[in-house]
Formats: C-alpha cells, structure tokens, sequence
C-alpha cells in the first residue's frame, strides 16, 4: 500500500445532516417551498453532488429554479456551522491518520465538493490541509463521482499507480468512482448511507483503523 485515501469529507466527520439542514434553510432563503426530510434525503444520498439534487427536485415538481445560486447559499450556510464548531471527527478516524504515517503511507483527501467546504470542515476539525500530501476538491476536475477522476488525479499526484492505493468512502458514488479507477475501497457508512449499495468494496466495521491495519492498530 502506497497511499491512503479519505475519499470524502464524510470519512472525516459524518456532516450529513447538518448538510440536510444547510438544504432546508437554502430553500426559505430562495423562496422555495421545499423541506427534505430524512429518509426523503437518505435516497438521494445515493448521487453525489449537492446541485444535481437540486436540479432533479425542479425537475420533478416541474418549475426552473437558478440551482447554482441555491447550492451556492447551502454552501455559504453550511461552512457557517462548520465554522461554528458543529462538525465532530468520525470516531477513530484521527487514530486512522496517525497509524497510516506510522506505517509510512502518503494520505489524500479525495472529493469532489468545494475547497471551501473542504477547507471549512478541517478548519472545524482542527485539522490542516497539511495533514495530507494531496487534496482533491471540484476544482481540481471535471467531473464529479462516481467518474474516477478525482482518485487518478490524486494517485498521479502522488506519484502513485491507483492500485497500489486504499480508498475509504462512505457513500455508493465514491465506492463506484475509487473501484472505477482500479483502488482497493473500504466501504465506511454514516448513518444516512447505510443502506446504500457498496458492492464491491470491504464494509468497514465500527473501527476503521482496525479494520485496515488489523493489530498494528492496537
């Protein structure tokens, strides 16, 4: 193994409902009439990228809706709370990070949201963009997951080939994207995506430094 890959800012801290939330103030500040509830939330979840959720519910209740403004806003409200201290680190995933430089390995970030939101949640964490040798948002490719893009582009980064990489995501599009690209993927589910298809990818129990390490973890 060469380089290990956090493949989401969800691997770092589950944000998932507090995204919810960013969605649902978005929409009052927009005018729109809409309220995603959990389990409404849950099966989108299921695509990744923010906008194209949006745009698929104007779609379906058939009105035009500027979806980059109102992602813009979710961002924008998002990284407030982020910047509030509301995010918390994923149960082990320090000790995750801290066992992989021990055992010599390089560490990406690989996903395909916002450097601002990226940059926020670390923030929020505590974390530097220095903990990691390659950190890779949407600006830094053309195509969100499940595209394998993002992890050729870090792997190429590093100097590395994709398969001698480990990937950890947490949702069925960034299994899909780091499989698509030849990377080993360690399935890591939060609590909204545990239902999602990970075929594929090794489910990580509730210890994922474990789970990849085995006892040098201990």
């Amino acid at each position: 193994m060469k380089a290990l890959f956090l493949g989401s800012i969800g691997t770092l801290s589950d944000t998932s409902e507090l995204q919810r939330e960013a969605f649902n103030a978005a929409f009052r500040e927009h005018g729109l009439d809409w309220h995603w509830d959990r389990d409404a939330y849950r099966d989108m979840l299921r695509v990744a990228g923010g906008r194209r959720r949006i745009e698929a519910q104007a779609e379906a209740e058939g009105v035009e809706v500027d979806a980059t403004a109102v992602h813009a806003t979710k961002s924008r409200l998002f990284q407030e709370m982020l910047d509030a201290g509301r995010a918390e680190a994923r149960p082990g995933i320090r000790e995750l990070i801290e066992t992989a430089r021990d055992d010599g390995m390089l560490l990406g970030l690989v996903t395909t949201t916002s450097k601002g939101n990226v940059n926020a949640l670390l923030g929020g964490l505590d974390l530097s963009p220095d903990s990691f040798d390659v950190v890779v948002t949407r600006d830094n490719v053309t195509e969100p997951k499940p595209d394998p893009e993002c992890y050729a582009h870090a792997a190429g980064a590093l100097g590395a080939e994709t398969k001698a990489c480990i990937a950890i995501e947490d949702n069925a599009d960034g299994v899909r994207a780091a499989l698509a690209a030849g990377t080993t993927c360690y399935a890591w589910p939060n609590e909204n995506t545990t239902d999602h298809d990970f075929s594929g990818a090794t489910m990580a129990g509730r210890d994922i430094c474990r789970t990849i390490f085995g006892a040098r973890a201990a």
